[in-house]
């Protein structure tokens, strides 16, 4: 466990070195600067001026709930498409000869070495979600002087959504040492695959007649991570402290992740360096 600890802080540190952090950080940066702006021109006092201290109250913390849910899909997606970007390099780079005959004679094994590139990885992307989360949060409660910490749980949900695609990636990583492949395919499940089968497979399925399509379209339901329910009802909730309809889109991305890190981890012990 310590060394897969090391093995984490390690790539965390790698990360912050790079400039894939700046660049992230950067981005965090404008877009709470951006939310800033915005909420200086919004005149809180005019909207409960005329009215009751207890209404006004209730407008305020609305028309917070209101905002906080309106930005929470832009979040969700920018913060989602930068991990994608910033996370696909890292298991490519430690692959690269040289850097993998290193790693690999300390005393640490190949599974404890994959695991920790990986949780390192998400502790990076979930420290910069966070950060993005939580200034949005941070000035629009302060604004509207309403506080709804359960609004900060969506770093967790944007960041678990990346930790499903990213267990794929890190399969692709292994089998091509490659990171093209990995994020093209990321962004592939996730802005246009999923989303198109967690909208239209039950019409899709009900249109084809033949029981082969029938078949494929039902692989693709089951195989495909559904990220479009993580980043739909499973957010939503999130933000709004509401409790989910169904776990099933948490139980079936955690099994995904099992079976892609277990079969990365399978390949990863199986290649020669």
């Amino acid at each position: 466990m310590k060394k897969l600890w090391v093995i984490i802080l390690y790539t965390l540190r790698e990360a912050m070195a790079r400039k894939v952090f700046i660049f992230f950080a950067a981005i965090t940066f404008f877009v709470i600067i951006g939310l800033a702006l915005i909420m200086s021109f919004i005149d809180t006092e005019m909207l409960t001026s005329n009215l009751l201290q207890n209404s006004g109250n209730q407008i305020l913390s609305n028309a917070a709930s209101m905002l906080q849910l309106a930005f929470v899909t832009p979040i969700a997606v920018l913060g989602l498409l930068l991990a994608i970007f910033a996370g696909a390099n890292f298991i490519p780079i430690m692959l690269e000869k040289g850097n993998i005959d290193l790693l690999l004679s300390k005393p640490v094994s190949r599974t404890q070495l994959l695991l920790g590139k990986y949780f390192g990885v998400l502790l990076f992307v979930f420290i910069n979600i966070f950060i993005l989360v939580f200034g949005v949060w941070f000035i629009i409660s302060i604004k509207f002087n309403q506080w709804n910490p359960g609004f900060l749980s969506v770093a967790l949900v944007i960041t678990f959504t990346f930790a499903v695609l990213y267990a794929l990636i890190v399969l692709l990583n292994v089998t091509t040492k490659s990171s093209v492949l990995g994020m093209m395919v990321a962004y592939l499940i996730y802005l246009i695959l999923s989303p198109v089968l967690g909208t239209y497979y039950e019409r899709l399925r009900f249109g084809f007649e033949n029981g082969i399509a029938k078949t494929v379209l039902d692989g693709l339901y089951y195989i495909i991570p559904q990220t479009s329910e993580l980043m739909g009802p499973v957010l939503v909730a999130a933000a709004g402290g509401a409790a989910l309809e169904s776990y099933r889109p948490v139980i079936v991305s955690f099994l995904f992740i099992i079976f892609m890190l277990g079969f990365s981890i399978f390949l990863f012990n199986r290649k020669d360096f």
